[in-house]
């Protein structure tokens, strides 16, 4: 019998920290550090490590000795000298709080899936230190942790089993998994013959509804319909504040990240050059992408569709923004531009499309100009505009200038376009809460009042 307790003890101690740090500590506290990486790196060597058989890697070492080409190597591939390496995480330091739904963004390769691996277990750091307390649940792609062989009810208990639950703690919540999903007609088929989209909903379901302390989540939204996505956010969004789970959430949707993040690390090259409030962070983010040049002049070497080429009968030419150098726009103030085309047959109805996106290529709004010239003989023609853009918040937007036609039947046809246009900020003197309220500010309302007596 003690055996057997102490053999209890042990495993709550190993494998079940929750319970025993609610028990001495009072509950759960939501400014305790849970995740804590302390000056992380992991470099990664450049190149293959063989050539899959011994006979191919016998060629390559004779060719190098004979200072050769490798006859194994693809053509335009070249080789890496041994030393040849590249820091993937290059010194990270970061602490998360319990409750925190941490957004981690950045550009591509700039380390953010490494840095989850790391806190997964999948790989180990080069140097430094991870530290958490509880069991980790990840999603790092598609149907991690899956067998395919397995049907999905098979692959829910191995899925808990990973994560050290016992067949009994996974049986009292599989009902409730199961109806999340929406994957109950298909629940015992093996998960081969699932679609993408029925492998993220059950993955998904699995890794938050088991009692792990921390969900790490790497772009899986992606895949997933409308209407799950939003059910998983507001699932996310309940766990984190009503059950003290910790959420760490990669993405470049900096839709679900507004949403869901109320802390966001900005990753590059390996460093965290960010670490604070969600918009702060998606600014920064944005930014990087930001092109130096805001206003492009020259079209001729902007690639078209095929689709565009063969209904030419107008090419964009030149662009200048009128009354402004550097783009930069105060409450009130029009945007005005004078664009040039040229057009090589007769068009009747020449009509102007003006997109306005946000940087993420989120489209904002979009404002037209019907039937403004006719153009009855193959030449050059310039024309100016005016855009009131005081319904726009601040920020910095991009623009697409389509140049188009109706046809008969009231359709588009597009004779050419420029993405993006120009680039231009926006400055609002009220404070606007963009997560709440959107990016566009309606006209103020009108209202009659009257007393009553």
């Amino acid at each position: 019998r003690q055996l057997l307790l102490w053999s209890w003890v042990l495993y709550y101690l190993v494998e079940l920290k929750k319970p025993l740090w609610i028990l001495f500590n009072g509950g759960l506290k939501m400014n305790e550090t849970i995740i804590q990486i302390k000056d992380v790196y992991k470099q990664y060597k450049l190149g293959t490590i063989g050539g899959g058989t011994l006979s191919a890697d016998l060629q390559s070492w004779w060719a190098k000795v004979r200072h050769k080409e490798d006859p194994n190597l693809r053509i335009g591939q070249r080789t890496f000298d041994k030393n040849e390496t590249f820091m993937a995480l290059n010194g990270i330091s970061v602490n998360v709080n319990r409750g925190d739904t941490l957004g981690v963004i950045g550009g591509n390769g700039a380390g953010k899936s490494t840095l989850l691996k790391l806190l997964s277990r999948v790989t180990a750091p080069t140097k430094g230190t991870i530290e958490y307390q509880g069991r980790i649940s990840s999603m790092l792609e598609v149907g991690t942790g899956f067998h395919p062989e397995l049907t999905g009810r098979e692959n829910i208990y191995l899925n808990g089993a990973i994560l050290g639950m016992t067949k009994t703690e996974v049986g009292s919540k599989i009902d409730e998994i199961i109806e999340f999903s929406e994957c109950a007609k298909f629940i015992d088929t093996p998960v081969k013959r699932y679609s993408s989209g029925m492998y993220v909903k059950l993955a998904f379901s699995v890794a938050a509804h088991l009692d792990s302390e921390i969900l790490v989540m790497d772009e899986v939204l992606a895949v997933g319909d409308v209407q799950f996505q939003k059910k998983c956010i507001d699932k996310m969004s309940g766990v984190a504040k009503g059950e003290g789970r910790t959420i760490l959430y990669v993405s470049h949707n900096m839709d679900t990240v507004r949403r869901l993040c109320n802390r966001c690390i900005v990753l590059k090259a390996g460093r965290v050059i960010f670490d604070g409030g969600t918009e702060e962070a998606i600014a920064i983010y944005l930014e990087q992408s930001k092109m130096e040049q805001k206003i492009f002049n020259d079209y001729k070497n902007v690639q078209r569709s095929k689709d565009l080429q063969q209904n030419y009968k107008a090419r964009l030419q030149s662009l200048r923004i009128l009354h402004k150098e550097n783009c930069y726009y105060k409450q009130n103030e029009p945007l005005e531009f004078e664009l040039a085309w040229e057009t090589f047959e007769n068009i009747e109805n020449l009509s102007l499309r003006l997109e306005i996106r946000y940087q993420d290529e989120t489209p904002i709004a979009t404002t037209i100009c019907s039937n403004f010239m006719q153009c009855k003989e193959k030449g050059e023609y310039t024309a100016t505009f005016s855009v009131d853009i005081s319904s726009l918040i601040s920020g910095v937007y991009k623009t697409v200038i389509v140049l188009y036609e109706l046809d008969g039947l009231g359709r588009s046809i597009d004779f050419d376009y420029v993405v993006p246009a120009f680039v231009f900020e926006k400055e609002m003197l009220l404070t606007w809460n963009t997560r709440l309220w959107g990016r566009i500010q309606l006209p103020d309302m009108k209202s009659t009042s009257k007393a009553l007596l």
